[in-house]
């Protein structure tokens, strides 16, 4: 039993807070879930983090010849899903023991604006259940290298797999081939040369998700006389028993499910709306991070100092504004090609005056307030009076403006991927996903419909949420939910 109380959730079932302890217990058991399922992956991950670090001291040259982006998304799922774990205890700690403060009438006479508004953003069953599904979402984006079941990049025998829908299983024949060709490694006559071969071994099994054998998929397939006969698509071919993993044939196929189909090269499409996940949801977060950032400085400057800075910063502001938004992300794209960064920088940089107007409107208003007046004749200083009272008594409008622009950049990134102007194939997101079964939605509908239901699922929980927040920072909307 004292082992079970320390399981998060739990202890918060208990007290009553069933929806904030289900979800705790929920996610703790999933990552959980994740982690013993995946446990021979992610020690490798770790090892390799381990062989990279030590490798950059010893041999930096070396290291840049090994290393490759897709060993970084396993660092980085196998960090986050080990720290997810003690995270969710700590919350939950926590949790319960805020829930028993707040028993007394007293702890609850002195709470703070900020709890009052968290207690009403968790009496929002509809935001918080948007709440829960983003985290879901960027869970799953976090993850993508333990989740996808394949490789994104992987083009299967497109004779068989090609335009299949989804549910579909599939015979392969497991081959003595290696998966991936094994890079050529020195000698071991020292030891940067033993780091940088057990790198690269490691680098070998997390691209291939350990399975080693190259695996090919038929249609059907018979052994007779030491030769085996398979059948791709119209195509009878053959080939000896001893290319296949179990040299005796006894048990040479396995079966592979397609849950949301596959495209027109036989790539599972599930894999590339995980792996998609990360392009959209993380262009989303940085994007609204950087134009935030810059919208709220600019406008408690142009707001606090007024004057011909007040004047210049909101000409711009006026210019930029009327500028048509995606037509400047065209020229931008245009001139300077595409890439992710280009497009953070670019959709960043055209999205921060609405903030700034935002802010430099509470500005105005806050700077005639006695508090104001009082830290300048206390004689504080422009920078203390910003920092400690008027940028906190902006945040409200900046958080809902906040929750409420990504979804509307994500639905950007996905159009411009859409035209063929944001990330570029083969790397996939939801937007190029989307463009790749346009030509053939009416026959193979689900190429295009899962990341669009992805798509529409961020957009919505998003707004969602920012509705919720708003409610919940508003006095006058709280209880209304």
């Amino acid at each position: 039993m004292p082992l079970l109380h320390r399981i998060p959730g739990l202890g918060l079932i208990r007290r009553q807070r069933k929806g904030q302890g289900i979800f705790l217990l929920c996610s703790f058991l999933a990552y959980l879930f994740i982690l013993i399922l995946q446990w021979d992956l992610v020690l490798i991950s770790l090892r390799s983090l381990a062989l990279a670090s030590a490798l950059l001291v010893r041999a930096p040259h070396k290291l840049r010849e090994i290393f490759s982006i897709e060993i970084v998304e396993f660092w980085i799922a196998a960090i986050v899903l080990l720290a997810m774990l003690p995270a969710l205890v700590v919350i939950s700690k926590k949790s319960e023991a805020k829930a028993a403060r707040q028993n007394s009438d007293e702890t609850r006479s002195e709470s703070s604006l900020g709890s009052i508004s968290l207690q009403a953003f968790m009496h929002n069953t509809i935001a918080q259940s948007a709440a829960v599904v983003v985290f879901v979402l960027y869970s799953v984006a976090f993850l993508a290298p333990f989740l996808a079941p394949f490789s994104p990049y992987d083009q299967q025998d497109f004779l068989v797999t090609a335009y299949k829908p989804p549910l579909t299983r599939l015979q392969a024949l497991v081959l003595l081939q290696p998966k991936i060709q094994a890079m050529p490694v020195s000698s071991a006559e020292n030891t940067e040369d033993r780091l940088a071969a057990s790198l690269i071994g490691d680098l070998r099994t997390l691209k291939t998700r350990n399975e080693p054998h190259a695996l090919k998929f038929i249609d059907s397939y018979r052994i007779e006389n030491g030769t085996v006969t398979y059948l791709q698509g119209m195509r009878t071919r053959t080939m000896p028993v001893e290319e296949l993993a179990d040299r005796k044939g006894n048990a040479p196929e396995v079966t592979r499910t397609f849950v949301l189909g596959t495209d027109q090269y036989g790539r599972d499409i599930l894999s590339r709306v995980i792996y998609g996940s990360r392009i959209s949801l993380s262009i989303g977060f940085l994007v609204v991070l950087i134009s935030v950032t810059l919208g709220t400085v600019i406008g408690i400057s142009s707001g606090y100092f007024g004057g011909w800075i007040d004047a210049v910063l909101m000409r711009i502001v006026d210019v930029l504004i009327a500028f048509p938004a995606l037509f400047l992300i065209l020229i931008i794209i245009a001139a300077f090609g595409n890439s992710i960064y280009l497009i953070v920088i670019t959709l960043s940089f055209t999205g921060w005056m609405g903030v700034a107007r935002i802010v430099r409107s509470q500005v105005l208003s806050l700077k005639e307030q006695e508090f104001i007046l009082a830290a300048k004749a206390l004689g504080l200083s422009s920078i203390r009076i910003i920092f400690r009272h008027l940028a906190p008594n902006t945040l409200t409008p900046v958080i809902i403006a906040a929750t409420l622009r990504i979804g509307s950049i994500i639905l950007t990134e996905a159009g411009l991927s859409f035209l063929g102007l944001g990330v570029q194939p083969p790397t996939p997101s939801w937007g190029n996903i989307i463009n790749e079964g346009r030509d053939s939605l009416l026959n193979h509908w689900w190429i295009s419909t899962f990341p669009g239901i992805a798509i529409l699922t961020t957009v919505v929980c998003f707004n969602l949420i920012g509705d919720g927040v708003r409610d919940a920072l508003d006095p006058r909307m709280r209880g209304q939910s």
